[in-house]
């Protein structure tokens, strides 16, 4: 169960961002995946759609529905802060570095690369001992 001061914490941030409940669909969706057949039986996955927004969120962190309704609003308040303040989240900016990562290197840069590999194996060659 969720305590009353992390509930009442989320009623607050809810209110700074100007989310009302009014203006939040809320349904409950059968679960999936691991968890046995209780999972699969009930209703526990929370699926919320903030209209102003646009914003959907889907939760299914938690076997209990009443956490998963906590976990869904605390997701859509993160994310509408993230849009509201234009900061990119932890995830966006892990996502984004993996793919600056896997990038392809343009036919400059990787040119560059080879003549300063050269130019460091020219120094090498010339730190051997002469030979006779």
């Amino acid at each position: 169960m969720i305590s009353k001061e992390k509930q009442e914490d989320l009623v607050r941030r809810m209110e700074s961002l100007e989310i009302r409940e009014d203006d939040l669909i809320e349904k409950f969706i059968l679960g999936s995946g691991r968890g046995g057949q209780k999972i699969n039986k009930t209703s526990s996955c929370v699926y919320i759609k903030h209209i102003p927004s646009g914003m959907e969120i889907k939760c299914q962190r938690d076997r209990s529905r009443e956490m998963n309704r906590y976990y869904a609003r605390k997701e859509l308040c993160d994310r509408i802060e993230e849009k509201k303040k234009g900061i990119l989240s932890a995830k966006v900016q892990a996502r984004e570095k993996i793919r600056r990562q896997k990038r392809r290197r343009t036919r400059r840069s990787q040119q560059k690369i080879l003549e300063e590999k050269k130019a460091h194996s020219e120094k090498k060659t010339f730190r051997k001992p002469p030979s006779e």
